[in-house]
């Protein structure tokens, strides 16, 4: 009886290990942000340059998804301007096409990894980008320099010596 007992415990500890999850090489990433009374939520994966150049990884002129794994997902609550252009209320893909200028591409398709299809695409606009002296390692999505009286605020990427800044207006 013993023995089963001992044997089953053993079982159970080896299947534990078996099922644990392993580390994320793109650690996933959860960004919530009220700009003014609007609820604006960006769940996305943290590729790292590690050793790599940008350009290898989001080539100039290439539809990237934004982030690794998976799509990035944006989330407005309400309608908003960004990059001068209107966005409904809801959840959408977030693309980018790097380069001096990036595109920026809002998408209504939610799908994993990189079934990108352009006939999605609610709209595009362009940003420039930014040369920055500090390096940033991991990629990263912000919401940056929101306004004193809340009613406006950047989306901004930042990877490597790049950063890109995407107006929101909000309406309070």
């Amino acid at each position: 009886m013993n023995k089963a007992i001992l044997a089953i415990c053993i079982a159970s500890l080896v299947s534990l290990g078996a099922m644990a999850q392993k580390v994320q090489k793109s650690p996933a990433s959860t960004l919530k942000q009220t700009v003014g009374t609007t609820d604006i939520t960006i769940v996305y994966h943290r590729p790292g340059l590690k050793g790599r150049s940008l350009e290898s990884l989001a080539p100039t002129g290439k539809v990237w998804r934004t982030g690794a794994n998976e799509a990035t997902e944006l989330t407005i609550s309400k309608g908003v301007k960004i990059g001068g252009n209107d966005l409904s209320a809801g959840t959408y893909s977030l693309y980018t096409i790097p380069g001096d200028e990036w595109t920026f591409i809002i998408n209504s398709k939610l799908s994993w990894g990189t079934q990108y299809d352009d006939s999605s695409d609610v709209l595009r606009f362009k940003v420039k980008a930014m040369n920055v002296d500090e390096n940033t390692e991991t990629f990263t999505i912000g919401i940056s320099d929101i306004s004193k009286d809340g009613a406006s605020a950047n989306l901004e990427l930042r990877w490597a010596n790049v950063v890109v800044k995407a107006p929101i207006e909000v309406t309070l």
